[in-house]
């Protein structure tokens, strides 16, 4: 079974968008989406499900399940089952549009 965040997350790491998954895979643009909008696991025809993962293994990706150790070695992320409450550490700046500058061309006088 794959979520979601796993099918973006893998085309993230390929650097793909959507319809290039899609192309990969043999499967319309809007299966990609509604896979990537399910909630829980992604739903769908068993085949196009194949298809899609098939795509992202030749592709690089090892798809890894819970509590399942990777052999193939190499990079990776992995999302633990528990993780902290994130907070930002330090306030955003305001976006105020920068003051121009004043030019050496113009005669100020």
């Amino acid at each position: 079974m794959i979520t979601p965040g796993q099918l973006r997350a893998a085309r993230a790491l390929l650097d793909i968008d959507q319809r290039t998954l899609a192309d990969l895979a043999g499967v319309s643009l809007p299966t990609i989406q509604r896979m990537e909008a399910s909630d829980g696991y992604v739903r769908g025809v068993v085949d196009t499900l194949t298809k899609v993962v098939e795509a992202l293994e030749r592709a690089g990706i090892e798809l890894i399940s819970e509590n399942t150790v990777s052999m193939a070695g190499g990079r990776g992320v992995r999302l633990r089952s528990s993780r902290p409450t994130l907070t930002r550490s330090r306030p955003t700046k305001s976006r105020e549009k920068p003051k121009p500058e004043s030019s050496p061309h113009l005669n100020r006088e």
